[in-house]
């Protein structure tokens, strides 16, 4: 197998976790209750959601969507130009996939830290931190001399990225009103993801064809980086008032174990999971079956720990209560299996057009611009009708869509024209990804309270996160096997590629049928979302 696989991306009742009388004592200003002040600090956002004029709407979903954009871009022009990159820069093979995975690993890590200090701190500060950063390690991955240096920079860019996703979503949350603007800003962040992946393929594989090399792209992205960077200076609206940042602020309102136990396990699991999709044989080794152990034994650890501090009235990283909403526990895991399958059938893709139908990066970049195209329509329009129709239809109808496009690949000879199967199967792919973002955020934002609305962001790109870790894993295993145990004697061949290839689309088309059960089940009760209330 190529050493190049998978190179990387209500109506229930919900607990109300602002349990004043206990959270009071935390406070320094004992002349003002914490309801006073949050009643305050609600009736101010309120206000200010009220009299942001449309222009002022316009740039601030325009810049907070513009920097996903720009940093999911320069994950795209990573994974098509890593051939080139890891040739130019004289990278190990085992450490081939390392530019694309550790990006994840740190992001992955780092979200639900970053949204709890953006809850505490403010989430304008820690969105321009972020921002700053991301400009500056994108350029460091531009001027990277070395593969190892390459690897570090995009590790402290999934820092960054971290610090602005979360505060992106809570920023707009806050300041957008309830009802059509809010979700077309959720609708319009969602694109920035798989437009921005899909526009740096195309771009990657253009800049590589031309005299501007694959730098050119990491020079363009912190450029635009650095742009949206000064104008969300002045035009980010100030966080509300809050009290001065002390270590018993610290200690009190952040949950740290949990924070530690949470980020650790997803860590050591995305760890383990890079090194098994470089090499599935990795998967016997003592120190990933060792790893993965202790990552089990921190699941358990973490749902005691949250039932504790929740029944001690203390702020709680993700209560175990919460899951008891069906639609927030539903939304979850189809968010999981979706994002698995969409980085798993856009990788599998793009292997298949330049491994198996042996295209040129730049031929294979292009077949992604339906990809493109259906993403803005899609986005924007759910962000227009979601609040007029059934969220579970939604949901379901794009499910059942989407999983029509690993299917298609599954059934496909190689040798047709690219408009039999291959293009719906492009077409249709970010279907479920670009539904459900909308309507999963609209779902998690009512699922958590304001003071946690930077906690809520984190808590769904997390998920996100460790679907696609989870899903390109568990195919890198699939292909790989499959194609060993096949009869072709060449395994390097396009053919035996595809064998595994195609064992993969099937595992997909399966997984998103388990999406669409899990939401014709949870999501029974769940009528039109994001509705405007007066």
């Amino acid at each position: 197998m190529s050493q190049s696989l998978f190179i990387a991306q209500t109506t229930d009742p919900v607990l109300d976790l602002r349990d004043l009388s206990l959270l009071s004592q935390h406070t320094s200003r004992p002349r003002t209750s914490l309801s006073e002040q949050q009643e305050s600090i609600d009736s101010t956002q309120d206000g200010r959601a009220a009299t942001l004029s449309r222009t002022r709407m316009v740039i601030l979903i325009t810049t907070l969507t513009g920097i996903t954009f720009v940093g999911s871009m320069s994950s795209g022009l990573s994974t098509i130009g890593l051939p080139v990159i890891a040739a130019d820069l004289k990278l190990p093979d085992n450490l081939l996939m390392w530019p694309v995975s550790v990006y994840h690993l740190a992001n992955g890590c780092c979200l639900l830290l970053a949204g709890s200090m953006a809850d505490l701190m403010g989430n304008r500060m820690i969105n321009l931190l972020g921002c700053l950063l991301l400009a500056a390690f994108i350029l460091g991955c531009g001027v990277a001399e070395s593969g190892i240096q390459l690897i570090l920079f995009r590790t402290f860019q999934g820092i960054a990225t971290s610090m602005c996703l979360p505060t992106a979503f809570s920023i707009l949350t806050q300041t957008l009103p309830m009802g059509k603007p809010r979700n077309i800003g959720f609708a319009c962040l969602g694109l920035g993801q798989p437009l921005g992946f899909a526009v740096g393929l195309v771009f990657g594989g253009l800049f590589q064809g031309s005299s501007l090399g694959w730098r050119f792209g990491f020079y363009l992205c912190a450029g635009v980086t650095g742009t949206l960077m000064v104008i969300n200076y002045f035009k980010l609206p100030p966080d509300a008032a809050r009290e001065p940042i002390t270590l018993r602020r610290l200690r009190a309102e952040i949950d740290w174990m949990g924070i530690i136990l949470s980020s650790s396990c997803l860590g050591i699991i995305s760890y383990v999971f890079a090194t098994i999709s470089d090499d599935p044989s990795n998967v016997h080794k003592a120190q990933n079956i060792a790893l993965l152990c202790c990552a089990g034994a921190m699941v358990p650890g973490f749902w005691v720990w949250m039932g504790r501090r929740e029944r001690a009235g203390k702020p709680a990283l993700i209560p175990n209560s919460l899951w008891k909403n069906t639609a927030f526990s539903s939304m979850c895991v189809i968010v999981l299996f979706s994002w698995a399958v969409l980085n798993g059938v856009e990788t599998i893709l793009s292997l298949f057009f330049q491994e198996v139908q042996e295209l040129s990066g730049f031929q294979s970049a292009l077949r992604f611009l339906p990809n493109v195209i259906i993403g803005v329509l899609l986005n924007l329009g759910t962000g227009l009708l979601v609040h007029r129709v059934h969220a579970n239809h939604l949901v379901l109808v794009s499910s059942l869509l989407s999983a029509g496009s690993p299917l298609l690949m599954a059934i496909i000879d190689p040798h047709w024209s690219w408009w039999y199967c291959a293009f719906w199967a492009v077409l249709l792919s970010p279907l479920s990804a670009d539904v459900i973002f909308t309507i999963a955020n609209l779902i998690v934002a009512d699922a958590f309270t304001p003071q946690t609305r930077g906690l809520a962001g984190a808590v769904f790109n997390t998920i996100a996160e460790f679907g696609t870790s989870l899903g390109l894993t568990i195919f890198a295993i699939i292909s790989a096997g499959v194609t060993r145990d096949s009869s072709i004697v060449d395994k390097q061949s396009p053919e035996a590629l595809m064998v595994g290839y195609r064992a993969v689309f099937w595992t997909c088309f399966g997984l998103m049928l388990g999406a669409c059960g899990v939401g014709l089940w949870g999501l029974r009760n769940v009528g039109r979302i994001g509705l405007k209330r007066e």
